[in-house]
This record gives structure tokens, C-alpha cells and sequence, in this order.
């Protein structure tokens, strides 16, 4: 977008005051999201739940000199652009802009899937053509015409999602938005109590593609295909689904994950090694897939695409509870789609029995025996060891549910009845609808309740990996550290989730952190990067791959392997000395090394060094010599021992600055928390983790009054001290206190004075508008985590392992 007043008020047929020539490129509608105020103008939108006239004065304070507004401001240095209607203005702004740009076009709707499918549809496509999307799920009346606002003259494709949520709002965005491809995704229950049958509602849906030459469509359901093919038999239409009456479907068997999966595109058959094999997420592949091919996209580009994509983030809560329980949190939305992609989730966690917390699903049209006749269906089939069913509606059903059923009104009555002090190690759904407040049962639930709590982003984490992947090439192999329980994020968690997303290897220090992950049902190759003597048999044991660095530890370990009775050739890793000086075989102990080897019932799964300062630029030269010796002595092992292990040097920050020297593994640790040495890189990255807490209580300190123990704060001037539960038992140094490190509340940097407390520390928030029970942010993104790394004089590795095991772990996934 790129206008002068004056040809944005002739477009919308508006009324210009001020100065008509200023360029205006973006169009901020909410007053606290604004980043930039250069060429910016301020939509004061008025709609039934708000105005947008009360926050003009806020904009201008900000630097806001453009004002677009339906009722006029008396304030000569602002120029304005006078409208009738907000949203009307906006749209009409939209669709001249979409209209006059050279652009080919997909427009994605349906009830679910369309975040997801744009978002894959961009990272596919967004190297291929230049290409801009719809921020986040900006898909409705006021959403899609900012999205198509953000078209500019470089763009070849643009890839928009269009939502509605009530009859005849569609013919209003097919007014703006005509795509060329239109996709229409699986159309559910989401939105389904405005209108008055599933038919009205596809049709609805369907009115965006009025003018699209192409649609795709998702043909498991049977009266979407009636009902497109009466609307648009003459278009170019083309199914998909599961089904296999679909021209994009699939013929293998998914539940087969030795194989990869077939999928037949019309003639051709496609194979792709998809992972995550969930009935939504195969669908939406399907999709994915045909537009692809529409789009030209060579099968192998298609495959090297598919498995590089990225997960997108949707809230999904994991915490530890109480009684050994794990609490899985998804009662951010209820219908009976959420409720099927819940219950695919939750197959993922490793306990022998799970347990349901269900409330009454307010959102739906559909007639109430029906619904909760599938609902239980469905839940039937999970075999949950117990139900609770919250609310009156659902409880006149319980007869349906085959589980252990318990029935209650409302919260509160659950809670009461303790029933749920009854279960233990198990997985506990909490699936309910707002109204229901379900945060109070799972606050009951949780083990610890510590305002303190460190939040870890799994989807963060997965970007960041499959970013790091991005640099290598597809056949190279990844393994994830965990040692020192994942960097303090929790070892289990962190491999639960990478195990199910594939990674290759495990990496932990000791023997005991890879049994305890044996135990939990973790099966990925392990390697035990410091086995310790009197560890060899836990080793052996627990299928374990020790590190051997040394002609002793090898003799010792071959040894217990004798011991053992074990007949197989044991898998070991054999580290080099390459310039470090910490642990490894020398050039000279190669040939004794060899000869030992060829005696034993070992077989060396891989050669490995590691790199002392891949990180540091300075230090190119003497990296490069470590890694020419490397190539040198695991190239004379390989010929001596007659077979070709994988052979792996570099870190994170070697995958960032020496890609080239990628061999056959890459071993990933700090990469994946979102942290990087290489600024290009770290742009890149997501952070995933945020250490929060929250202010107890604020207090009035007077001028020359003191603060804290050995009252190493005094206060020059009356000032506001706020008191947050957080301190050295949790991981703060002391060190960080008297104004050397500060926290994060309400986007203001706050310091933290006096000395740091055991539990607590406080903060002077005289430059903050603070209440009690704000939130704090020990470090996220305000301050950063390396920002926090350095008032505590040292690196990140260190801040995030010294973080107190009672602090509250909370996973966030999709």
C-alpha cells in the first residue's frame, strides 16, 4: 500500500482535511499494537462492541499525525480523512487495492484447518514466488482488508484465509477478495449455531469462489460435494480427502510408520515421510499437495517442502500434576472438532491411563441428543478410565458414556466432591467451554502452585529445529541435546516431544538421565556423552550408547559387555581429540584403537569431535584446523575399521557458521531454545522459554527509607517498591540485585534493587504503571534471555540450568 491522503479519500469517496499529499503505507486500527507511526494513519473503527474515536488522543500522544474517523477532531496539526462508515472505508480501500494489483491469489475458508494451511502453503511457496499472507488469522469483515492492504507491487502470490461467522457476510468478502484458487477445508460444527442447517452454512462458505477458476475441496463430506458441483460444475474442481473416491487421497497404511506414505494425485502416486499422522493434519497434507501441483511444484520439491514444514502454533497446555498426573490443558475453545483433535493429542503421552473433564459444547445448532450421541461416540472410543461430565446438558446423557461416568451442574459441585483426588498416573483432558472457568480444576491438579513459573514454547522449539535443518541438507541427521535435563526445561518433556517429531539421536551427560528416560517409555537412540565406570551395566541395561574417549574406558566397558552375556555388537561412539583437550583418542592411539576394537563385540555407530569455538569469529582459523584434523583422523578410523559410520563435529553454532562441514550428523542443544551467536540467525529464531512471575504487593517507600536485607537500598525520593515471590532458591543470583539486572512489567524495564532474597526480590516501579498481580517477565523478549544472561555475567547455558526445579514447568504445544 502506498497513497496520499487525497487518493485514499477519492477512492472511499472521503473528505480530506489537512494535507493531502502525505504518503500514507500502513493502516493501524488498534492503538497498542502500533510499531511504527511514519506513514501510518489511525482507523478510529467503530463497531457495535467499540469505538475507536476514544482512543485518537492515545495515537496522536504516540506520533500519530493521520487520522481516518467518521465524526471530525478538533485538532488543526492532525490531518484527517473523513468518512461515513469505518468499516466500510476500509473494505472499499481493500478491494480497489486488491483489484489494481497484478497478482495470482488463494483464498482459503472452511471452519477448520485454514491458519494451518496458509501458514504450509507459505513456507512452501515463499521461495518459489514473492509472496504475503494474512498476519496471523486476520480472516474477518475488518481482518481480510488489512491483509490485503499489505499487498505491495513486488508481490507474485498472495495467500489469504477468509472466515465468516454468520449468512451473508461471504458475499461481502467475495466482494473484496476474489481469489484465482480457492480452498475450501473441512467444514465442522465451528460457527455452526448461526445458521440454520450444515447446507446453509456450505453454501455460504462456497460464495467465496464465485469467481476463482480453480477450487479445491475437501470431499469426505458427502453434501459438500453435492452441493459444489451444482453451484460450480463448469470450474476446474478438485477433490481430496481421506476417502478414496478423492483425486488427492492416500493408498498406503498410515498406521504402518515404517513405511512412508503414498498418496495417489490422480495418476501419480507421491511418497512422503510424514510423521505426524493425525487425521487433520494428513487432510490438510492432501491439500497442500494438490496446490502444489497446481502451482507447478516438482514432486521432489514437494516432498523436500512437506518435511521441512514448520508447526503451527496453537495453545496446548502440559503440566505436572499432583499424584503423578499429567494435566492437559485444551479449554480454549469446545466443538466437536477441537474435541477430535484433543483426543488425537492426547494419544501422545506415555501413561497407562487417561481420564476425561468434559463440559456441556455451548457453541452448536446441532440437536442436542445427536450431538452428545457422537460425543460419546467418540469418547467411547479413547477408553478414558474415567469421565466427569460438567454441565446439565451433557449430564442428561452419562447413560451413553461406557466409562466410569461421574455427572455434575457446574464447576464448583465437581470440585467439592474431591472425586478427582482418586487418580493417579494418568493423563487428565481438561475439555471445556469457557463459561465453565476449568482453570479452577486444573490450578487443583497442578503440583506446584508457585506464582513463578517457566513457560515452554514446544512449537517455538520445533521451528527452531526445523530452521537449523534448514541449513543442511535433507539426508542429514540431527540429534537433540537434553543433558542437564534439557538445559533445565524438563529432559522428559523436551524428549517426548522430539521423539515424536522424529529427531534422530538423544544426547544426555550421564548414564542415569538416559535410563530415567528409558523408563518413561523414551525409545529414540540414545548416547551417553560421559559414561561413568560403575554406569556400564544401567548402560547395557537400558539400551543406552556410551561415548568412548579413551583406551581404558573401552577395555573397562568391553568388559561389562562380557559380563552381560550380550550376543549382538554393541553400539558405541568413538570421540576424537581434535584441539580441545577435554576428552578423546589422539592420532597416535588410532591404529591400538582399531586393534582393540577388531576383538570386541562392538560396532562404532558413529565418530564424533567437538568444536571449542564455532562461536567466536575470531577464532575461525583454529576451528577450521580442528576440523581439517577431524577429517583427517575419523577419515583413517573409517579405513581401518572397514565399515563407514556417521561421523559428527558440529554444535549449534557450527550448523550456524560451518554448515559446510555437516558430515553426516549435526548435534542441535542451545539452537533449538531460540539462542545463536550468528545475528542473521537469531533473527530467525523463536524464543521458547519465558520465566514469569508476579507482583505480590506494592509498597511506599519514603525518601531515606531502606529497602531489603543489610539495607543496600535507600531511597533518595519517595518511591514505589513492588515485591515479586522470585529469588536465589529459584535461580535469580544475588548478584543481579542493587540495579544490576531488571524485569520486565508492562513492557517497561524495571530494576531490581536491595539485595536479592532467598524467595523474593523487589523492584522499583516508579517508571511503570503497576497494580498488584501484574505479570512480570523475568526474561522472554523485554528483557531478552541473553539480555538477563549478561546482568548475570555469564552465558545462557548457565541461567537456564540454574533455574530451581520448583519452579512450575508449563508446556506449551501444538
Amino acid at each position: 500500500m502506498n497513497y496520499t491522503i487525497k487518493e485514499i479519500a477519492d477512492i472511499t469517496y472521503s473528505e480530506v482535511i489537512g494535507n493531502g499529499e502525505i504518503k500514507i503505507k500502513n493502516i493501524a486500527f488498534d492503538s497498542r499494537t502500533i510499531y511504527s507511526t511514519k506513514h501510518t494513519a489511525f482507523l478510529a473503527i467503530n463497531t457495535k462492541k467499540n469505538s475507536g474515536q476514544k482512543y485518537i488522543d492515545s495515537v496522536i500522544e504516540k506520533g500519530i499525525d493521520t487520522i481516518i474517523t467518521e465524526n471530525q477532531i478538533d485538532n488543526p496539526s492532525i490531518n484527517q480523512i473523513i468518512t461515513k462508515n469505518s468499516v466500510e472505508f476500509l473494505q472499499t480501500l481493500a478491494k480497489y487495492h486488491f483489484e489494481h494489483s497484478d497478482i495470482n491469489s488463494i483464498g482459503i475458508t472452511g471452519s477448520n484447518g485454514k491458519t494451518i494451511l496458509k501458514e504450509w502453503l507459505y513456507q512452501c511457496l515463499a521461495n518459489e514466488f514473492v509472496t504475503v499472507k494474512s498476519p496471523k488469522s486476520f480472516n474477518s469483515q475488518i481482518g481480510l482488508p488489512l491483509s490485503l492492504l499489505q499487498i505491495d507491487k513486488k508481490h507474485e502470490l498472495g495467500i489469504f484465509e477468509v472466515g465468516i461467522s454468520k449468512p451473508n457476510e461471504m458475499e461481502n468478502q467475495e466482494n473484496i477478495f476474489h481469489p484465482k484458487i480457492g480452498l475450501l477445508t473441512h467444514i465442522g460444527s465451528a460457527h455452526s449455531a448461526n445458521f440454520s442447517s450444515e447446507e446453509e452454512l456450505i453454501y455460504e462458505k462456497l460464495k467465496l469462489f464465485k469467481n476463482s477458476e480453480i477450487i479445491f475441496y475437501n470431499a469426505d463430506n458427502l453434501l459438500t460435494v453435492k452441493i459444489i458441483n451444482q453451484l460450480y460444475s463448469s470450474k476446474k474442481l478438485i477433490s481430496y480427502g481421506l476417502e478414496i473416491n478423492n483425486d488427492i487421497h492416500i493408498i498406503s497404511d498410515v498406521n504402518d510408520r515404517t513405511q512412508d506414505i503414498q498418496i495417489k494425485y490422480f495418476d501419480e502416486i507421491i511418497t512422503l515421510p510424514i510423521f505426524q499422522r493425525d487425521e487433520a493434519t494428513l487432510t490438510n497434507v492432501l491439500a497442500l499437495i494438490g496446490i502444489l501441483k497446481e502451482l507447478k511444484i516438482s514432486n521432489s520439491d514437494i516432498k523436500e517442502k512437506i518435511d521441512a514444514l514448520k508447526a503451527i502454533e496453537m495453545r496446548l497446555e502440559s503440566i505436572e500434576g499432583i499424584r503423578n498426573n499429567l494435566i492437559i490443558n485444551d479449554s480454549y475453545n469446545l466443538d466437536l472438532d477441537s474435541l477430535k483433535i484433543a483426543f488425537q493429542f492426547i494419544g501422545e503421552y506415555n501413561k497407562p491411563k487417561k481420564s476425561l473433564i468434559l463440559t456441556d459444547i455451548l457453541d452448536s445448532s446441532d440437536n442436542s441428543q445427536e450431538l452428545y450421541a457422537e460425543v460419546s461416540e467418540l469418547v467411547n472410543e479413547q477408553k478414558f478410565d474415567k469421565v466427569f461430565l460438567i454441565g446439565e446438558e451433557i449430564s442428561a446423557f452419562y447413560e451413553l458414556f461406557k466409562s466410569e461416568t461421574f455427572t455434575f451442574n457446574n464447576t464448583n459441585q465437581f470440585i467439592d466432591s474431591k472425586v478427582i483426588n482418586e487418580i493417579e498416573n494418568q493423563v487428565i483432558l481438561l475439555k471445556g467451554a469457557r463459561k465453565f472457568e476449568i482453570e479452577k480444576i486444573k490450578e487443583i491438579l497442578e503440583l506446584r502452585k508457585h506464582d513463578t513459573v517457566l513457560e515452554i514454547n514446544l512449537n517455538a522449539i520445533l521451528h527452531n529445529i526445523n530452521f537449523h535443518k534448514s541449513l543442511l541438507k535433507p539426508e542429514t541427521k540431527m540429534m537433540a541435546m537434553v543433558k542437564a535435563n534439557a538445559y533445565g526445561l524438563g529432559s522428559y518433556e523436551i524428549s517426548e516431544f522430539l521423539q515424536l517429531h522424529h529427531i534422530d539421536y538423544l544426547g544426555v551427560a550421564f548414564a542415569d538421565e538416559g535410563v530415567e528416560l528409558r523408563k518413561k517409555g523414551i525409545t529414540t537412540p540414545i548416547i551417553v556423552m560421559n559414561p561413568e565406570q560403575h554406569s556400564y551395566d544401567a548402560v547395557i541395561e537400558y539400551n543406552l550408547e556410551p561415548e568412548i574417549y579413551s583406551l581404558r574406558v573401552l577395555e573397562l566397558f568391553n568388559e561389562q559387555l562380557i559380563k552381560s552375556g550380550n550376543q549382538q555388537k554393541y553400539p558405541i561412539h568413538i570421540k576424537l581429540e581434535t584441539g580441545m583437550h577435554r576428552l578423546g583418542f589422539k592420532d597416535f592411539e588410532l591404529d591400538e584403537l582399531n586393534e582393540k576394537l577388531n576383538t570386541m563385540n562392538v560396532k562404532v555407530q558413529s565418530i564424533f569431535s567437538h568444536l571449542s569455538s564455532s562461536d567466536v569469529p575470531e577464532e575461525k582459523e583454529f576451528t577450521l584446523n580442528q576440523i581439517k584434523t577431524f577429517e583427517k583422523n575419523s577419515s583413517y578410523l573409517i579405513n581401518q575399521l572397514g565399515y563407514r559410520p556417521l561421523r559428527h563435529i558440529l554444535n549449534s553454532a557450527g550448523i550456524s557458521n560451518y554448515s559446510d562441514y555437516q558430515y553426516d550428523m549435526v548435534r542441535i542443544g542451545i539452537g533449538m531454545i531460540g539462542e545463536s551467536s550468528n545475528k542473521k540467525i537469531k533473527k530467525q529464531l523463536q524464543d521458547s522459554v519465558s520465566f514469569k512471575t508476579v507482583v505480590s504487593q506494592i509498597s511506599e517507600v519514603k525518601s531515606g527509607e531502606s529497602v531489603g536485607y543489610s539495607r543496600k537500598f535507600k531511597a533518595e525520593h519517595d518511591t514505589k517498591i513492588a515485591t515479586i515471590p522470585v529469588g536465589y532458591a529459584d535461580g535469580i543470583p544475588r548478584m543481579v540485585g542493587n540495579k544490576v539486572g531488571n524485569v520486565g512489567i508492562n513492557k517497561k524495564l524495571c530494576p531490581i534493587v536491595g539485595n536479592v532474597c532467598m524467595d523474593m526480590m523487589m523492584i522499583n516501579v516508579d517508571n511503570a504503571n503497576v497494580k498488584e498481580g501484574d505479570s512480570v517477565v523475568i526474561f522472554n523478549s523485554h528483557p531478552t534471555l541473553e539480555e538477563f544472561s549478561k546482568y548475570c555475567n555469564t552465558i545462557t547455558y548457565e541461567v537456564l540450568t540454574s533455574i530451581s526445579p520448583r519452579v512450575k514447568r508449563i508446556y506449551i504445544k501444538n
